[in-house]
């Protein structure tokens, strides 16, 4: 049965959208993954999440990254995210790894979920690919605590590289959890193909990893019915050069301010999110790559080209990325 819980066991918010938490522990999860264990500084409980949500964490020097909850949603005492050192990364997990120790206060989002499980479903299929795991790991617990079906494929490098291994043993040895390690030659890497060759009625795919194996993922459930397949990209994909905003006019853009009627020029190659920040309207960012939604935006008019791999299409008829949208058209009317 639900806890219903009062508004004075529940941490309390720093505004509308963050809150701080302590970092309880740090733990070594694979070669190159640390996973971090956040709880209120005061012992109370956290807000609920979802499986598949996600949290910003505001690092030093104004960073703001996203990473997924990887643990049950049941646990309201904890958020635990998994973070993976990336070398050639923009940074943030570098100073994540470097940065934050055990006891350190940090501040973070709420959780938000563009990731959701479908909970009608009668099965569901998990492919992770690398940290990509992340959530869904978190999907798994709440498929198991909910009693339905699944089956989860584990990719990556080899064992050393896998993360969670003893929190994951008694899904793999209830043949839940499949591992699929292929120390760097491709005859030994999952054959996604054949795993979703045959589209099963209740069932829904859900897949999360690097650039490639999201492309062959993608290629491999081409022909299940819509609405079937669900994947969470965690670094945004290579595109192709665009052209400047507004290149079918002038070389730029108007873009007017709805509630004001202010007036902003966004020059070629200039990101809509820049152009707004200079003029002096505030609009929040985090992942500059149209992965997180922070930036979503209402327009009321213009023509625009997305560019983000988070919005649907149902929302890109009245919604923007301002980081990485770019208008087509001469005017763009914002609902700001």
């Amino acid at each position: 049965m639900e806890t219903v819980l009062e508004s004075e066991d529940v941490v309390e918010d720093i505004d509308a959208g963050t809150l701080n938490v302590r970092i309880k522990q740090i733990r070594y999860e694979g070669k190159g993954i640390n996973s971090y264990e956040l709880t209120s500084p005061t012992g109370k409980q956290l807000p609920p999440f979802d499986a598949g949500a996600h949290i910003d964490i505001h690092l030093k020097n104004g960073i703001i990254r996203q990473y997924s909850l990887c643990n049950c949603p049941a646990e309201r005492h904890r958020y635990v995210i998994a973070v993976l050192k990336d070398e050639n990364g923009r940074g943030g997990s570098r100073a994540v790894h470097e940065g934050l120790s055990a006891g350190d206060v940090v501040t973070i989002s709420k959780p938000r979920n563009h990731f959701p499980l479908t909970l009608e479903a009668r099965k569901a299929i998990l492919i992770a690919g690398g940290i990509g795991v992340t959530p869904l790991k978190a999907m798994a617990h709440e498929l198991e605590e909910r009693g339905i079906d699944f089956e989860m494929h584990y990719c990556a490098r080899s064992a050393e590289a896998a993360a969670f291994g003893p929190e994951l043993d008694g899904m793999r040895r209830a043949g839940k959890l499949h591992y699929h390690f292929d120390n760097g030659a491709a005859s030994n890497q999952l054959d996604i193909r054949k795993l979703l060759a045959q589209p099963t009625s209740g069932t829904h795919v859900y897949y999360c990893g690097p650039g490639g194996f999201m492309a062959a993922c993608a290629d491999a459930a081409s022909h299940w019915p819509k609405g079937t397949v669900h994947f969470e990209h965690f670094k945004a994909p290579e595109q192709p050069k665009r052209a400047p905003a507004g290149t079918g006019h002038f070389g730029g853009c108007e873009v007017t301010i709805a509630s004001t009627g202010q007036v902003i020029q966004l020059k070629p190659e200039q990101s809509l999110s820049d152009a707004l920040n200079e003029a002096g309207v505030a609009v929040a960012t985090s992942c500059c790559a149209g992965l997180c939604a922070t930036c979503k935006v209402r327009y009321l008019g213009g023509e625009v080209e997305h560019n983000d791999f988070i919005l649907s299409d149902e929302e890109r008829q009245e919604y923007l990325t301002a980081c990485v949208s770019r208008p087509t058209s001469k005017t763009l009317v914002l609902d700001l």
